[in-house]
């Protein structure tokens, strides 16, 4: 049987003989690929509309787990981003709240007067005081950690332009500008960045849920948003809260069950989520995202029932972002179909800050030296979508209805998951 495709199998863009990329998204996914891509010796310029983490990559968790993605294709991302995320914290030299941490689930169960622990429960830490109950440990220092997100993807764009010179440009990416390949294809040209073609050798769409109003990813396969709300808490008593992150089974006074979290982090600040929305429109300025009238509260009313510290905690900030979904719930990462030099880091949900840097040092191994050698990037192949663009589309429903398993779309071969060996369907491009 064929392999699967591998956009790790192509000739790198940059590899044969580019030397400049355009970055379009200064997020973290953006952020880690700049900096791999400037590190190899490439002219990186990271576009962005009003500036670095301006998006989720600022109002997020920051959480890291080694393992928790182990029962998905993103399992071995996971590793190897985890791994990474330890060797940056010493690479860059910037402290941005890069830790180990104990996890923990906890029910809660809420009610009209809160009924306090007079000293700590077993399993718990002591600033754990609320009517909690089944805590158990899901993760400790060895395979949870976290950063500050936001100033984690500062750090990466800082090193990437004080290290290795590159440039970060604030304003709008309007378009992808297409010229003609010597293969006869298509290659990228230049990026239009506020009316102003930036001529590049390659381009990496790094947009999160904006990614998709991009007409060449959007063709390929819709990116959606899921609107996330979050707070973040400044405690009077910073000192006696402990490194342990809460995953809670949350169930209101009213009946409603929620799944929020609560990040404490060395910053001394508490960061507490937990409050989603599908199905909403997305602006087109991220500055313009807002948190749902009632969302702050609920998440305000958690943090007080979970934790007397909480309870008088001064509010320092009230936000949403767009967490960015794709299709089939893994992240898109590698060439676009046929357009040479043109690639995409998007799609990865709440895992974004997580797998930022094995995201971004894989790729840009793919586009310098041809191929990936720290994740096989075979799951997050754009090139599973392309089989249900509208050029193929006809095709595609008369393989399914005689169980055909394998395509041949140019040189690259698609194995479809689920179908037995029947026999095989070549299609030439």
């Amino acid at each position: 049987m064929a392999a699967a495709p591998s956009n790790d199998a192509t000739p790198g863009t940059l590899h044969a003989g580019g030397k400049t990329a355009v970055v379009c998204g200064a997020g973290a996914i953006g952020a880690a690929t700049a900096y791999f891509l400037s590190k190899k010796g490439i002219d990186v310029t990271v576009v962005e509309k009003s500036g670095v983490a301006c998006a989720s990559s600022g109002k997020a968790g920051g959480f890291l787990a080694l393992d928790w993605c182990d029962s998905s294709p993103v399992g071995p991302l996971a590793r190897a981003s985890f791994k990474l995320h330890e060797q940056l914290a010493q690479e860059l030299g910037q402290d941005y709240g890069y830790r180990r941490v104990d996890t923990l689930s906890l029910t809660v169960q809420e009610s009209a007067a809160i009924k306090r622990a007079t000293k700590g429960a077993p399993g718990l830490p002591a600033w754990v005081d609320g009517p909690v109950k089944g805590a158990a440990a899901i993760g400790g220092k060895p395979t949870t950690g976290q950063v500050h997100p936001k100033l984690f993807t500062q750090a990466l764009v800082d090193a990437a332009r004080t290290r290795y010179g590159a440039k970060l440009r604030i304003g709008a990416v309007e378009a992808i500008e297409l010229s003609e390949a010597p293969s006869g294809g298509r290659k990228v040209s230049h990026v239009l960045v506020d009316g102003e073609l930036v001529e590049t050798d390659a381009a990496v769409i790094a947009m999160g849920p904006w990614s998709g109003r991009m007409s060449v990813i959007s063709e390929l396969s819709p990116i959606t948003g899921l609107k996330a709300h979050s707070i973040v808490l400044k405690p009077p008593h910073p000192e006696k809260i402990s490194a342990t992150c809460l995953f809670l089974n949350y169930r209101t006074r009213s009946g409603q069950s929620l799944e929020p979290e609560v990040y404490p982090r060395p910053t001394g600040e508490v960061y507490v989520c937990g409050v989603s929305e599908e199905g909403l429109s997305i602006p087109d300025d991220p500055e313009q995202v807002l948190p749902r009238k009632g969302a702050p509260d609920i998440l305000k009313t958690v943090a007080a029932t979970v934790s007397s510290e909480l309870a008088d905690a001064e509010v320092t900030a009230e936000q949403a972002c767009f967490l960015p979904m794709s299709e089939d719930g893994v992240p898109l990462i590698g060439q676009v179909p046929g357009v040479e030099g043109l690639y995409v880091a998007t799609g990865h949900s709440c895992w974004g800050i997580l797998n930022a840097p094995a995201t971004g040092a894989a790729l840009a191994e793919l586009m310098v030296d041809g191929k990936s050698s720290l994740v096989d990037l075979r799951p997050f192949d754009p090139r599973r979508f392309a089989v249900r663009s509208k050029a193929f589309s006809s095709f595609y429903a008369h393989a399914m209805k005689h169980r055909a398993h394998l395509f041949l779309l140019g040189k690259y071969e698609v194995l479809l998951p689920g179908l037995e060996p029947q026999f095989d369907i070549i299609l030439t491009v």
